[in-house]
């Protein structure tokens, strides 16, 4: 079954603990097989799960203990595959970051309108995290 590229998946990582591997790899692995499958994927950081794209912070978190893939490995894997992951700008200043502070994968900041404007569009599928 072909799926028109004007599909767009959204995913929102609203309060997910950017911390918790288990919790964060479930959106972004969903998000990966959403791109592969040529789905337009966005990737909305908002809240505490901003942390996410703060240089530094995906590289140590694991899925599981033993792995040795980080979750930034994982994000680097769903950028190639074509999804986008937008950090909230108001994040920057709850956070004191400036967007030379973010991972390279981040393709940049957004701010309500942004998202309030994909949720509604009628091409667009949102899980919330």
């Amino acid at each position: 079954m072909a799926i028109a590229m004007t599909q767009k998946l959204i995913i929102i990582l609203a309060n997910t603990d950017p911390c918790d591997g288990e919790a964060i790899g479930a959106p972004i692995v969903q998000a990966m097989v959403a791109a592969t499958m040529s789905f337009h994927v966005e990737v909305i950081c908002t809240g505490t799960s901003t942390k996410l794209l703060k240089s530094g912070v995906a590289d140590k978190i694991r899925l599981k203990s033993a792995d040795t893939r980080s979750i930034h490995d994982f994000i680097k894997e769903a950028h190639a595959a074509g999804e986008r992951f937008y950090y909230c700008s108001q994040g920057l200043d709850l956070g004191g970051l400036h967007k030379c502070d973010l991972i390279p994968e981040c393709k940049g900041v957004v701010g309500a309108a942004h998202l309030i404007e994909g949720i509604m569009s009628p091409e667009s599928k949102v899980l919330t995290y």
